[in-house]
Order: C-alpha cells, then structure tokens, then sequence
C-alpha cells in the first residue's frame, strides 16, 4: 500500500508540474484551460493518495482521502471534457448524457455480476458495501461521461485529452480494486499499485509532445489553412514535402476521428449487449448472487434509457427528414422563380417530374413532357455529347472526379418550332432508384448579347463593315489556304474628307463614310471582303484574283464609284476623289506584308495628286523605309548641328552689286552631301522643318547682321514653309531672331510660294499681315507657277516677286516663255513691286531681262551660292560684268 502511494504521489507530482508548464505553450486559450484542470485535479489526486494510507486506519468507511480524491478525479474529468472540440448543447447532450448512463449501467452490471455480487454476499451489510462502492462507481460514472466528447475530438488537445481519459479509467479501475479489497479485506493486487502512476506518467509525456503545440485546425480554417500550405508550398519549393506530409497527416486524422465516432455510436448498444450476455450466462450457469431487485432496476432503467434515445433518434431522423424536404421544395421554388426549369428524369432520358417553368419558358405543359425522353426535345447535334455525359455520371460505372454534377449546353426545341440556346446543370440523385436532377436555363438573351458584343468587336460602328481586327484576322485566313497566291488586297483613301470634318462636323463626316460604304459594298464582288481600315480609309480583300488585271479593274471602278458623284452632306454637295492602292500576295508575304504593302501604295497615289490607282513595287516600300530613316537622322542633325548655311547673292543687273543674298541649308551627313530636294521634303512631313527653318533664320539674321556692323548694308531673303508659317509662335520667333542678332527688320525679306497662299488663304494672309507690321519684307517665290489670285497681291502687302527659273531658262528660245516673263516684269513695275529673276545662266538671258527692265536677278552666271567667308570677299565690292560660264 505504501509503495503504491508512494508511485502514486510521485507520477501525480510529475504530472502536475508538467501539465502547469505546458499551460503556457499551447496557440489557443482552451488548450490551457483544459491543461491547468488536469494539473489541479493531478495535484489534488496526489494529496489525496498520499494521505490514504493514514486515512485507512480510522474507523469510518469513507475517509477524507477518499473525498480529496474524488475531488481530484472530478477536476480530471472537467480537464478531460475541456479537451474536446467543443462542448454538447441541447439535444447533442442529452444524448451524450444518455450514452454515457448506458454505458455505465451496462458496465455496473457486467461488474456486478462477475464482481460485486460475490462481495455483497461476503459484506453481509448492505449499507457499507453501498458506501464503499460509491468511489469507483463515481469514477465510472465520470469517466463515461467526458468519454464520448473527447474521444472523437480532432484538435492540438486530443492526445492530453485520450491521456486523461486513461488516467481516469486507470483511477476508476484503481478505485475499483481498492473497494472490492476493502470488501473482502484482502490486500490489492501489485498490478492495480502501478496502473494510476502509469497513466499519470503517460499524461506527463503527452503534454509536451510536438502534437501538442500545433494550432487547431478544423471545418472552414482547416481548409484555409491547407490553401496557405499549397500557396507556400508553390512560393517555397523546399517545403512542398513538409505540405503534403502536413496533408497526409490531417487526412489521416480525419479518417481517426471518423472511426472514433463511429465506435462511440456504437458503444452503448455493445455493451448492452455484453452485459444481457454476461447475465444471462450467470443465470444458466447456477444463478447470480445479490440482491437481483438492484439488477432489474439497473436493467429497467437501462432499458427506458434506450427506449428514449430511441425516441429522440427517431425525432430527430423525422426532423431531418423534414429539412431535406423543405431544402428540396425550397431549391425547386428557387429555380423556378429564377425562370428555371426544374425535372427529374432516370439515366434513359425519361422524364418522372418537372416544373411548372416547363411551360412559361418553352411552351409545353409538364404532363405532356412526363413519360417522354428528353432527347426529344434536344438538337439532334447535341444528343450524343448529353449521352456520353448520362453514362459518366451513371452510379453502374466507376465514378470519376466531379461525376456528381455534370454541365451540358445545348439547344432546345420550344413549342413554337425555335431552337434555344440553354445551359443546364444535371446532378446525380438517389432516393430509392438512381436519377438526374436537371436544373436547365434558357440563355437565348445571354447568346443574342454575345453575338452582339462579337459583331460589334468585329464591326465598324459607323459604316457597318468588319473593322480592322476582322480584316487582319481575315486576311491571314486566306493566305493560310492553299493556293492563297491569287490574293489581292486593295487600299482606298478617300481624298480631302479632312476638309469634310472641319466644315460640316464629325457627324455629317460619320454620314458621309456611311455613303461611301454603300457604294463601295454595291461596286465589290460578293465573296470579297470589304472593311473600314480606320478613318476615312477602306479595305477590300479579294480572295479570287486569278490575274492582277482584276484587281487592277476593281480599284479603278472603286475610283469611278466614289467620284461618280457628289455626296450629299448637311443639304450640300461634297465632290470627293480616291487614292487607291493594290498590292498583290505571294508566297513569302505575310499578311501584315500585304496589308502595308497596299497601304504604301495607296500612300504613293496619294503623293502623286490623288484620283489614281498605284500597284505596290518593291522600291515604294524601300522609299518609305528610306524616308523614315532620312527623318530620324535629320532628327540627330539637328541635335549634332550637322547642318550649315550657303548664300547665294542678288545682284543689281544694271550695276552688279550684290544687294542681298538668301539663305539656303545645307547638310553635310557624315562626310556625303545630301542635296536639299532629298531632306526638305520628309522635314516638312514629319514637322522638323519648323524647328530647322527656326535655326536658319537666327544664323542667317546672326550673320548679315555682323554685315551691317561692318557697314555693309545688305539684306536677306529666306524661304517659308507652311509648316512654319502655321507654327504656334511663329511671328514671334522671327521677332526674337532680329531683336537677338541687331537685324533691321526691313533688311529681312521673306518669301512663299503660291500654293501655300491657295491651300490656307486666310490664315497665311493673317500670319503674313502680322511679319509686314514688324517691317519685315515679304516675297512671292516661284511667281507664275502656281494658282493664287492676282487679287492676293493687293490684299497681301507684297514687297517682291521672283520669277520662276522655268520662264528664265527659255529667254531667248521660246517666244511663250519670253513674252510671259515680259509680262511678269511690267506687272512688277506697274505694282510697285521689286522683281527678281531667279536661275540666270546664259548672257543672253542676262541681256534680255535688263532689255526688259528687270532690276535684280540670281543665278549661276551671276554667283553660286557660297559659305559666308566667300560673302565676305564680296563686301564692297561689285559683281564682274557677268562673264559667261560663271
């Protein structure tokens, strides 16, 4: 007995320590509350069995030590039940409650009658063999009680929870041998000293296992948790193995706890059963000793028991029974007020039950669509696919992933003859018989949207056509097929729709494209594809061109049809022309190629006037490739000043001064001249001559200004591009260029040419206006050449004309040229006007224009143009008597 205590005292101590130091360590405050329960229940069990062997010598039957310990066994068993998920409520109690009753009347009486029966007999008073019996079977009650709660627990407190519970079954077991010893007065067994200390020693280890520390996990923060651990695994390759070890383990868990449940279900009907079997093998094998009231009552109670839980079993398969009706009904209203329909059909296809829906959405009324197959009713296209995806889903085959629920789309026939578009979902239902739970939706509006959403992603807004995306997408069609050579594409541009835009508004130039498309579409061949490029740009592929001769045909028709007539916009009349360009396929153009390769030659017809047809040729291509390279290094010029200025002197023809002299740049790429006519053309077209000009004319003012301070009053002439002249500060920057370099603004002459007078009268009248109130000078260049109204020399203040060199070169040799150029010099005169002529290289032509009054001339005969040094010889003195073949 001593060495029983003492085993006792020292497990229990040990088991306290340990538990009230691993209170500090467990994630979840639970966990700690349970461990500080079953460290004071341990520490108050050791109290009590150390003071037991003391207590024994009293004369009472129940001692104090039997108190402490039965208050230490009630504090383990609150631990042990803290140790679960979560604690019964309501009904979930009962039952437990009612489970755990069972249970220990069933092991009271297997006890009784192998035990206690015998001991009663030999106790002979009735009184202290019920005292005496009361510890253990408080234990057993005890234990039976927390058991169904902790066993199928699945959290970081189950092993000290299955522990515990080991501890009170050993206590119980201990209490047990302990009683029936007092009984008979015999000493207990040595086995019985070392059960309770075991198990404390087993509680001790437990609580610092690595089981221990981990986080409950469990329901919905299981499965979050587990997609952190996959998240982890994928950002954390060298954890993937710790992940799936992690996995394996919750799964084997789950599988744990499940047996456990199952087994605790099964638990109290077991061990009725035992103890019926026990009885009644004590009753055919000579009788059972004791009082058998006490059995017959146990036996009785056990039975109401059961017949109660039997009862509320039966309650609660009712309510739920009633639940998953309800769900159901409230499932097929849901559906059904969703605009859903609703059946219920075998895996033939045969329909046992649908919805009212049935005749709202299609047509048909639900008895005339019971009996019948649903295949009936559905496209014949999309038969086989259903079928196949009935036969995966039947419960006669191996189940594969997700063959619970299948979703099908396919077309239905409504009543009305019509096919609709539906999107249902089967799900696989067994009630007695194995069936499909369809639930179908009619998408016609969904599919109508997508078609509309794909037209419209396809199709231009404002005309109608296939739009870009169509046409690239398209095109590349084509030219994937075989024999895709005798494809043709064909650009279109119609020309000075821009002035439509400005003129009339966006939305009569949105109209117009819209005539122009009706046109178009009326003038191609019906298996060509036409489309809007973009703009006022179409397209129009030709997927039967068998010789160039028929493209060459179709765009030329396509001029015709837009210039035919006029378009009627905003109650006018608006004469439009087009530039068209052809570009024909071959076997190593790609679709992108033959779309740029038309659209370059539509460029090049553009360039050419407008009104034409161009066929691609491989140098329009280089030529634009050219031109994009000739901007990027006049780009890098300008920042490298790769540029220079030349002058070329104007001379007075009757004295040979030099009067003035103009500015012309020229560039020097590398150590290769590139000559002006290649450079100033793709200047203007990208912008960069605005900022070029803008340097000519400070350096050019610079310098002639260095002239004047050296007494040599000449002035300077400089051209202007429309580019220029249209730039936002334009006047200003010609003002800040004489104010920085000293220059008399009357020294200044700047010349246009007649187009850009034509192209933006107004405007460039206005801009001009502006430079005349400064001082400046101004001067037509290339007079006679080009369409401006005489009238424009007398709303511009003009203070010079140069006759174009095509005039001066036939002086002498065309009768025409020479008596147009007389015109032009007595005009001049009759204007008040200084005229020059330009390109002089022939005395004769010298001879004439003085013969007809003409002042001031430049040319070769008279000086080529020079860098500033050879200006600077010049100064005072005056030109040579123009000898020829200078």
């Amino acid at each position: 007995m001593i060495v029983g205590a003492v085993a006792g005292v020292t497990a229990a101590a040990f088991a306290a320590f340990s538990l009230f130091a691993a209170a500090r360590r467990p994630s979840d405050r639970a966990s700690a509350l349970a461990w500080r329960w079953l460290a004071a229940g341990s520490a108050t069990w050791l109290v009590g069995i150390a003071v037991r062997p003391l207590a024994d010598g009293t004369p009472f039957v129940v001692t104090f030590a039997d108190l402490v310990l039965l208050a230490g066994t009630a504090m383990l068993a609150v631990g042990t039940g803290l140790c679960a998920v979560r604690q019964a409520r309501g009904q979930a109690l009962l039952r437990d409650l009612a489970d755990a009753y069972v249970c220990a009347a069933s092991l009271f009486v297997i006890g009784w009658v192998s035990l206690f029966g015998p001991a009663y007999r030999d106790a002979g008073d009735a009184g202290t063999f019920a005292v005496t019996l009361a510890s253990p079977l408080l234990c057993l009650v005890l234990a039976c009680a927390v058991g169904p709660a902790v066993v199928p627990a699945r959290r970081s407190a189950w092993p000290v929870g299955l522990a515990a519970l080991a501890v009170l079954a050993a206590v119980t077991a201990s209490e047990t041998v302990t009683a029936l010893a007092r009984l008979t007065g015999d000493e207990p067994p040595l086995g019985q000293v070392w059960l309770a200390p075991a198990a404390f020693l087993l509680l001790a280890a437990v609580a610092w296992s690595d089981r221990t520390t981990r986080p409950d996990i469990s329901g919905e923060d299981r499965d979050g948790a587990a997609g952190d651990a996959m998240a982890e695994a994928v950002a954390e390759p060298g954890e993937q193995q710790e992940a799936e070890s992690s996995a394996a383990e919750g799964e084997t868990e789950e599988l744990v706890g499940q047996t456990a449940s199952s087994l605790l279900s099964a638990a109290p009907l077991v061990l009725v059963v035992v103890a019926a079997v026990v009885v009644l093998l004590r009753v055919l094998g000579g009788g059972v000793q004791g009082p058998v009231p006490v059995l017959a009552l146990v036996s009785v109670s056990v039975v109401v028991v059961l017949v109660l839980r039997l009862f509320v079993v039966l309650m609660e398969t009712g309510r739920m029974r009633r639940l998953v009706d309800l769900g159901e009904r409230q499932l097929h209203d849901l559906a059904e007020s969703t605009g859903d329909v609703v059946l219920v059909c075998d895996y033939e296809g045969v329909v046992r039950e649908i919805g009212e829906g049935v005749e709202t959405t299609y047509g048909y009324r639900p008895e005339d669509i019971v009996g019948r197959r649903i295949f009936d009713y559905i496209h014949p296209e999309d038969v086989p696919a259903i079928q196949v995806a009935m036969r995966a889903m039947s419960l006669d085959e191996e189940p594969a992933e997700n063959a619970g629920t299948c979703m099908v789309a396919c077309r239905v026939r409504a009543s009305d003859g019509t096919w609709r578009p539906t999107e249902s979902v089967a799900t696989r239902r067994v009630r007695g018989e194995e069936l499909l739970l369809v639930t179908t939706r009619d998408v016609s509006d969904q599919e109508a949207l997508r078609n509309q959403v794909a037209h419209l992603t396809f199709h231009d807004g404002v005309t109608g056509l296939p739009n870009r995306a169509y046409f690239e997408e398209r095109t590349r069609e084509v030219l994937a097929r075989p024999g895709a050579g005798a494809a043709a594409v064909v650009f279109l541009d119609l020309d000075g729709f821009t002035a439509v835009n400005d003129s009339v508004g966006h939305a009569s130039g949105d109209y117009l494209l819209g005539q122009a498309a009706r046109r178009l579409r009326a003038a191609v061949r019906a298996d060509d594809t036409l489309a809007r490029w973009g703009g006022d740009e179409f397209a129009v592929l030709l997927e039967g061109a068998t010789d160039a001769q028929t493209a060459v045909d179709l765009a030329e028709r396509l001029v015709r049809t837009v210039s035919s007539e006029p378009f009627r916009v905003a109650d006018r009349d608006v004469a439009l022309t087009a530039s068209v360009g052809v570009a024909f396929a071959d076997e190593d153009v790609s679709s992108a190629d033959l779309i740029r390769n038309a659209d370059v030659a539509m460029a090049r017809a553009k360039e050419l006037g407008g009104r034409r047809v161009e066929v691609f040729a491989a140098h329009m291509h280089t030529d634009v490739v050219r031109r994009l390279e000739l901007a990027a290094d006049l780009q890098r010029a300008l920042l490298e000043n790769q540029f220079a200025i030349e002058y070329q002197p104007v001379v007075d023809l009757a004295t040979s001064r030099v009067t003035a002299v103009e500015a012309l740049v020229r560039w020097w790429r590398g150590s290769a001249f590139v000559p002006p006519e290649l450079f100033l053309g793709p200047a203007e077209d990208t912008g960069l001559i605005v900022p070029l000009s803008e340097w000519i004319l400070r350096e050019a003012c610079r310098e002639v200004a260095s002239w004047h301070a050296s007494s040599w009053k000449i002035g300077l002439s400089l051209n202007l591009s429309a580019r220029q002249i249209m730039a936002p500060r334009f006047v200003e920057s010609v003002e800040s260029a004489l104010s920085e370099s000293g220059l008399p603004p009357s020294a200044l002459t700047l010349e246009v040419i007649e187009e850009m007078l034509v192209e933006d009268a107004e405007e460039t009248v206005n801009r001009l206006s502006e430079l005349r109130e400064l001082g400046v000078r101004l001067a037509i260049d290339d007079f006679g050449t080009g369409y401006a109204s005489l009238a424009l020399l007398r709303q511009l203040p003009v203070d010079m004309i140069k006759i174009d060199p095509s005039f001066v070169s036939g002086l002498g040799r065309d009768e025409t040229l020479t008596l147009l150029t007389r015109t032009i010099v007595r005009l001049g005169h009759d204007l008040g006007l200084i005229v020059v002529a330009e390109g002089i290289e022939r005395q004769e032509q010298l001879e004439l224009l003085r013969e007809m009054g003409c002042t001031r001339g430049q040319g070769f005969l008279v000086a080529r143009p020079m860098a500033a040094r050879g200006v600077d010889s010049l100064m005072h003195t005056d030109m040579p008597s123009m000898p020829s073949g200078v």
